[in-house]
Protein backbone atom coordinates (compact mmCIF):
# COMPACT_ATOMS: atom_id res chain seq x y z
CA UNK A 1 0.00 0.00 0.00
CA UNK A 2 1.22 3.31 -1.13
CA UNK A 3 1.21 5.97 1.50
CA UNK A 4 -0.30 9.02 -0.75
CA UNK A 5 -0.17 12.88 0.76
CA UNK A 6 -3.46 14.37 1.09
CA UNK A 7 -1.86 17.58 1.32
CA UNK A 8 -1.98 20.63 4.10
CA UNK A 9 -5.06 19.64 6.88
CA UNK A 10 -6.13 16.12 5.45
CA UNK A 11 -4.66 12.99 6.07
CA UNK A 12 -2.42 10.82 4.18
CA UNK A 13 -4.73 7.97 3.21
CA UNK A 14 -3.55 4.54 2.33
CA UNK A 15 -4.89 3.30 -0.97
CA UNK A 16 -4.34 1.01 -3.29
CA UNK A 17 -2.29 2.30 -6.38
CA UNK A 18 -5.02 1.79 -8.84
CA UNK A 19 -7.27 3.49 -6.36
CA UNK A 20 -4.97 6.05 -5.92
CA UNK A 21 -6.83 9.86 -5.71
CA UNK A 22 -5.65 13.08 -4.47
CA UNK A 23 -6.67 16.24 -3.51
CA UNK A 24 -5.50 19.03 -5.54
CA UNK A 25 -4.98 16.19 -8.24
CA UNK A 26 -8.55 15.73 -9.60
CA UNK A 27 -10.04 12.27 -9.56
CA UNK A 28 -9.16 10.04 -11.73
CA UNK A 29 -11.84 6.91 -12.77
CA UNK A 30 -11.65 3.94 -10.65
CA UNK A 31 -10.12 0.96 -12.33
CA UNK A 32 -11.61 -2.47 -12.50
CA UNK A 33 -13.04 -2.95 -8.79
CA UNK A 34 -11.57 -6.00 -6.61
CA UNK A 35 -15.41 -7.53 -6.76
CA UNK A 36 -16.81 -8.82 -9.41
CA UNK A 37 -19.39 -6.64 -11.09
CA UNK A 38 -22.62 -8.57 -9.55
CA UNK A 39 -26.62 -8.66 -10.84
CA UNK A 40 -29.16 -7.67 -7.92
CA UNK A 41 -30.86 -11.19 -7.95
CA UNK A 42 -30.73 -11.27 -4.50
CA UNK A 43 -32.93 -8.59 -4.19
CA UNK A 44 -36.50 -8.75 -3.93
CA UNK A 45 -38.34 -7.22 -7.60
CA UNK A 46 -39.11 -3.98 -5.67
CA UNK A 47 -36.06 -3.20 -4.42
CA UNK A 48 -34.21 -4.14 -7.41
CA UNK A 49 -35.90 -1.29 -9.35
CA UNK A 50 -35.29 0.92 -6.77
CA UNK A 51 -31.06 0.10 -7.08
CA UNK A 52 -31.32 0.15 -10.74
CA UNK A 53 -33.43 3.71 -10.40
CA UNK A 54 -30.22 4.60 -8.07
CA UNK A 55 -27.67 3.47 -10.47
CA UNK A 56 -29.18 5.28 -13.27
CA UNK A 57 -29.14 8.44 -11.12
CA UNK A 58 -25.68 7.64 -10.44
CA UNK A 59 -24.78 7.36 -14.02
CA UNK A 60 -26.35 10.68 -15.14
CA UNK A 61 -24.27 12.50 -12.35
CA UNK A 62 -20.94 10.65 -14.12
CA UNK A 63 -22.16 12.41 -17.30
CA UNK A 64 -21.62 15.63 -15.77
CA UNK A 65 -18.17 15.40 -15.25
CA UNK A 66 -16.34 15.05 -12.23
CA UNK A 67 -18.74 13.17 -9.67
CA UNK A 68 -17.80 12.29 -5.90
CA UNK A 69 -20.00 10.43 -2.88
CA UNK A 70 -20.08 12.43 0.62
CA UNK A 71 -20.08 9.32 2.49
CA UNK A 72 -20.79 9.43 6.27
CA UNK A 73 -19.79 5.88 6.69
CA UNK A 74 -23.97 5.10 7.17
CA UNK A 75 -26.01 2.32 5.94
CA UNK A 76 -27.38 4.19 3.10
CA UNK A 77 -23.62 5.57 2.00
CA UNK A 78 -22.86 1.82 2.07
CA UNK A 79 -25.60 1.07 -0.17
CA UNK A 80 -24.42 3.57 -2.42
CA UNK A 81 -20.71 2.31 -2.28
CA UNK A 82 -22.26 -0.93 -3.57
CA UNK A 83 -23.64 0.33 -5.91
CA UNK A 84 -20.72 2.78 -7.64
CA UNK A 85 -18.64 -0.06 -7.05
CA UNK A 86 -20.97 -2.84 -8.68
CA UNK A 87 -21.59 -0.70 -11.49
CA UNK A 88 -17.69 0.20 -11.88
CA UNK A 89 -18.82 3.69 -12.43
CA UNK A 90 -16.12 6.53 -12.17
CA UNK A 91 -17.77 8.05 -8.87
CA UNK A 92 -14.73 9.05 -5.59
CA UNK A 93 -15.62 8.33 -2.49
CA UNK A 94 -15.10 10.99 0.76
CA UNK A 95 -15.58 11.03 3.90
CA UNK A 96 -14.86 14.00 6.49
CA UNK A 97 -12.83 12.99 9.43
CA UNK A 98 -14.37 15.35 12.17
CA UNK A 99 -12.18 14.54 15.06
CA UNK A 100 -15.20 13.85 17.03
CA UNK A 101 -16.40 10.95 15.24
CA UNK A 102 -17.19 7.76 17.13
CA UNK A 103 -14.35 4.72 17.27
CA UNK A 104 -17.34 2.52 15.79
CA UNK A 105 -17.39 4.87 12.72
CA UNK A 106 -13.67 5.39 12.13
CA UNK A 107 -13.59 1.50 11.64
CA UNK A 108 -16.04 1.87 9.03
CA UNK A 109 -13.01 2.81 7.08
CA UNK A 110 -11.27 0.23 7.32
CA UNK A 111 -13.64 -2.28 6.73
CA UNK A 112 -14.70 -0.42 3.16
CA UNK A 113 -10.93 -1.23 2.30
CA UNK A 114 -11.67 -5.15 3.76
CA UNK A 115 -14.88 -5.58 1.59
CA UNK A 116 -14.66 -3.07 -1.51
CA UNK A 117 -10.77 -2.72 -1.85
CA UNK A 118 -10.55 0.93 -1.85
CA UNK A 119 -10.54 3.74 1.15
CA UNK A 120 -12.44 6.75 0.94
CA UNK A 121 -10.16 10.00 0.62
CA UNK A 122 -10.64 11.80 4.01
CA UNK A 123 -10.70 15.51 5.05
CA UNK A 124 -10.33 16.80 7.98
CA UNK A 125 -10.95 20.61 9.88
CA UNK A 126 -8.30 23.04 9.86
CA UNK A 127 -6.54 22.13 13.04
CA UNK A 128 -6.03 25.66 13.63
CA UNK A 129 -10.06 26.89 13.35
CA UNK A 130 -10.77 24.40 16.11
CA UNK A 131 -8.15 25.69 18.68
CA UNK A 132 -9.81 28.66 18.05
CA UNK A 133 -13.36 27.10 18.48
CA UNK A 134 -12.04 25.06 21.60
CA UNK A 135 -10.18 28.11 22.86
CA UNK A 136 -12.94 30.76 22.62
CA UNK A 137 -15.94 27.90 23.65
CA UNK A 138 -14.70 24.70 24.78
CA UNK A 139 -14.63 21.72 23.54
CA UNK A 140 -18.54 21.16 23.93
CA UNK A 141 -19.50 24.85 23.04
CA UNK A 142 -22.01 23.24 20.68
CA UNK A 143 -24.35 22.45 23.61
CA UNK A 144 -24.65 26.29 24.10
CA UNK A 145 -26.81 27.17 21.36
CA UNK A 146 -27.66 26.25 18.16
CA UNK A 147 -25.49 28.95 16.55
CA UNK A 148 -22.31 28.01 18.60
CA UNK A 149 -23.67 24.03 17.12
CA UNK A 150 -23.51 25.50 13.87
CA UNK A 151 -20.21 27.37 14.27
CA UNK A 152 -18.88 23.67 15.19
CA UNK A 153 -20.38 21.95 12.00
CA UNK A 154 -19.18 24.84 9.89
CA UNK A 155 -15.47 24.21 11.15
CA UNK A 156 -15.50 20.17 11.11
CA UNK A 157 -17.54 19.23 8.41
CA UNK A 158 -18.72 22.28 5.84
CA UNK A 159 -15.34 23.86 5.46
CA UNK A 160 -13.86 20.79 4.69
CA UNK A 161 -16.42 19.49 2.10
CA UNK A 162 -16.21 23.23 0.21
CA UNK A 163 -12.21 21.27 -0.28
CA UNK A 164 -13.71 18.18 -0.87
CA UNK A 165 -15.63 19.31 -3.68
CA UNK A 166 -13.65 21.71 -4.85
CA UNK A 167 -13.52 21.05 -9.08
CA UNK A 168 -16.45 18.70 -9.02
CA UNK A 169 -19.31 18.87 -11.81
CA UNK A 170 -21.37 16.72 -9.29
CA UNK A 171 -21.91 15.42 -5.72
CA UNK A 172 -24.08 12.18 -4.45
CA UNK A 173 -25.20 11.90 -0.93
CA UNK A 174 -26.75 9.03 1.08
CA UNK A 175 -29.99 11.52 2.30
CA UNK A 176 -33.81 10.43 2.01
CA UNK A 177 -36.92 11.73 2.53
CA UNK A 178 -38.24 9.77 5.65
CA UNK A 179 -35.10 10.62 7.96
CA UNK A 180 -36.96 13.68 9.28
CA UNK A 181 -38.68 16.72 8.34
CA UNK A 182 -36.12 18.86 7.35
CA UNK A 183 -35.49 16.52 4.47
CA UNK A 184 -39.20 15.59 4.03
CA UNK A 185 -39.15 17.41 -0.51
CA UNK A 186 -35.98 15.94 -0.77
CA UNK A 187 -35.49 15.57 -4.88
CA UNK A 188 -33.36 13.08 -6.33
CA UNK A 189 -31.64 15.67 -7.97
CA UNK A 190 -30.95 19.06 -7.33
CA UNK A 191 -28.96 22.40 -7.98
CA UNK A 192 -26.02 22.97 -5.36
CA UNK A 193 -26.12 26.57 -4.97
CA UNK A 194 -24.24 26.86 -2.31
CA UNK A 195 -21.13 24.67 -4.40
CA UNK A 196 -22.79 25.82 -7.51
CA UNK A 197 -22.25 22.07 -8.92
CA UNK A 198 -25.67 19.48 -9.46
CA UNK A 199 -26.40 16.95 -5.90
CA UNK A 200 -27.90 13.70 -6.81
CA UNK A 201 -29.54 11.79 -3.59
CA UNK A 202 -30.42 8.57 -5.27
CA UNK A 203 -31.68 6.85 -2.50
CA UNK A 204 -34.19 9.53 -1.76
CA UNK A 205 -37.50 7.48 -1.95
CA UNK A 206 -35.93 4.55 0.27
CA UNK A 207 -37.37 3.38 3.40
CA UNK A 208 -35.15 2.23 6.42
CA UNK A 209 -36.16 -1.18 5.48
CA UNK A 210 -35.15 -1.12 2.33
CA UNK A 211 -31.94 0.21 3.11
CA UNK A 212 -31.43 -2.73 5.57
CA UNK A 213 -32.71 -5.53 3.38
CA UNK A 214 -30.22 -4.07 0.31
CA UNK A 215 -27.32 -4.55 3.07
CA UNK A 216 -28.68 -7.96 4.11
CA UNK A 217 -28.86 -9.38 0.57
CA UNK A 218 -25.43 -7.92 -0.54
CA UNK A 219 -23.06 -8.60 2.59
CA UNK A 220 -22.41 -4.98 2.63
CA UNK A 221 -20.80 -4.07 6.32
CA UNK A 222 -22.68 -1.39 8.00
CA UNK A 223 -21.94 0.44 11.19
CA UNK A 224 -22.64 -1.41 14.06
CA UNK A 225 -24.16 1.57 15.88
CA UNK A 226 -26.91 1.26 13.61
CA UNK A 227 -27.97 -2.35 15.65
CA UNK A 228 -28.07 -0.29 18.65
CA UNK A 229 -30.57 2.22 17.77
CA UNK A 230 -28.62 4.88 15.98
CA UNK A 231 -30.63 5.24 13.13
CA UNK A 232 -28.84 9.12 12.09
CA UNK A 233 -24.92 8.82 13.09
CA UNK A 234 -22.79 11.71 12.97
CA UNK A 235 -20.42 13.56 15.88
CA UNK A 236 -20.21 11.21 18.75
CA UNK A 237 -21.18 13.52 21.62
CA UNK A 238 -23.88 15.03 19.02
CA UNK A 239 -25.29 11.47 18.55
CA UNK A 240 -27.76 9.43 21.06
CA UNK A 241 -29.28 6.23 20.37
CA UNK A 242 -33.44 7.33 19.30
CA UNK A 243 -36.55 5.87 21.04
CA UNK A 244 -39.50 3.50 19.55
CA UNK A 245 -41.69 5.44 17.54
CA UNK A 246 -38.90 8.55 17.59
CA UNK A 247 -38.29 10.38 14.71
CA UNK A 248 -34.89 8.55 12.91
CA UNK A 249 -32.75 11.66 13.54
CA UNK A 250 -34.55 12.54 16.67
CA UNK A 251 -30.98 11.37 18.00
CA UNK A 252 -29.02 14.22 16.16
CA UNK A 253 -28.39 17.35 18.72
CA UNK A 254 -31.45 16.51 21.05
CA UNK A 255 -31.21 19.14 22.89
CA UNK A 256 -32.34 21.11 19.49
CA UNK A 257 -35.88 21.67 18.08
CA UNK A 258 -36.13 19.65 14.84
CA UNK A 259 -36.72 21.92 12.39
CA UNK A 260 -33.16 22.76 13.22
CA UNK A 261 -31.31 19.65 12.95
CA UNK A 262 -28.84 20.08 9.89
CA UNK A 263 -25.14 20.43 10.18
CA UNK A 264 -25.15 23.27 7.40
CA UNK A 265 -24.08 20.35 4.86
CA UNK A 266 -26.96 20.05 3.36
CA UNK A 267 -28.52 23.87 3.25
CA UNK A 268 -28.84 25.92 0.79
CA UNK A 269 -27.65 29.69 1.26
CA UNK A 270 -31.48 31.01 1.00
CA UNK A 271 -32.82 28.17 3.69
CA UNK A 272 -29.72 29.21 6.11
CA UNK A 273 -30.26 32.83 5.95
CA UNK A 274 -33.49 32.19 6.64
CA UNK A 275 -32.96 31.07 9.80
Amino acid sequence: MAALAMGGKDCQCRRKPRFSIGEGRGHRPLARPRLPRMRMTALSASLAAKAARATALLREATALGESALASSLSAEDMVLTDLIVASGLPISIFTLETGRLAPETIEMIGKIEAHFGIVPDIYKPDPKAVATYVADHGRDGFYEGVALRKACCGIRKVEPLKRALAGKAAWVTGQRRSQGVTRSDLAEREHDEGHGIEKFNPLADWSWDEVLAYVEARGVPINPLHARGYPSIGCDPCTRAIRPGEDPRAGRWWWEQSDSKECGLHVSPLAEAAV
